[in-house]
């Protein structure tokens, strides 16, 4: 199975707009969304075109389609409003014999694992920078902020496929390419 993995979309319909673009691009089985869907947050600036009730319309859409963890800045209305599931604190996916806990990372992150075997992966947005590396025996990853990235990083996403992880800009230009093996 093919996911596209973003996280932060913030509200923003200019790069939820692209976001969907890419996944169709893509042709990802499932968009895996890591959390903070429609609010800016109060630390944020507004992000380009910031209009939640857009991106509701554009996500309802295809509603079949999405998994999504809940982000800090989701809340109970956001869910009234959104016709898929966002208030699971986390979901656990398969890599081989590696699991996968996928959460937003606002309370488990890098700094804070969750009970995870030797080899497991980590995968959370929230610090809107793409990251990639082994922390105490797991692997941490993050795919960046689709719509306001931090540190000079892109507006970006991440494909999951037969083990391999591929990070990408919005125009689908891949600059960072990793391989687990089973486990």
């Amino acid at each position: 199975m093919k996911f596209l993995i973003a996280s932060d979309i913030h509200g923003s319909a200019y790069y939820c707009e692209q976001l969907l673009e890419a996944y169709k691009r893509e042709k990802a089985d499932r968009l895996l969304l890591l959390g903070d869907i429609l609010y800016h947050g109060p630390r944020n600036d507004l992000p380009k075109e910031y209009n939640p009730k857009a991106v509701i319309t554009m996500l309802n859409n295809i509603k079949e389609e999405i998994l999504c963890v809940r982000g800090n800045c989701d809340t109970e209305v956001d869910q009234m409003v959104l016709e898929f599931p966002i208030m699971a604190e986390y979901c656990i996916l398969s890599c081989g014999k590696r699991m996968i806990f996928v959460t937003h990372g606002h309370k488990l992150n890098k700094e804070n694992l969750p009970m995870l075997k030797k080899g497991d992966i980590l995968l959370n947005g929230h610090f809107h920078v793409p990251a990639c590396e082994e922390v105490e025996s797991v692997i941490y990853m993050n795919p960046g902020s689709v719509s306001i990235p931090k540190e000079n990083s892109a507006h970006s996403y991440m494909i999951m496929e037969d083990n391999v992880f591929i990070w990408k800009d919005l125009a689908g230009n891949e600059y960072k390419r990793v391989e687990v093996s089973h486990g």
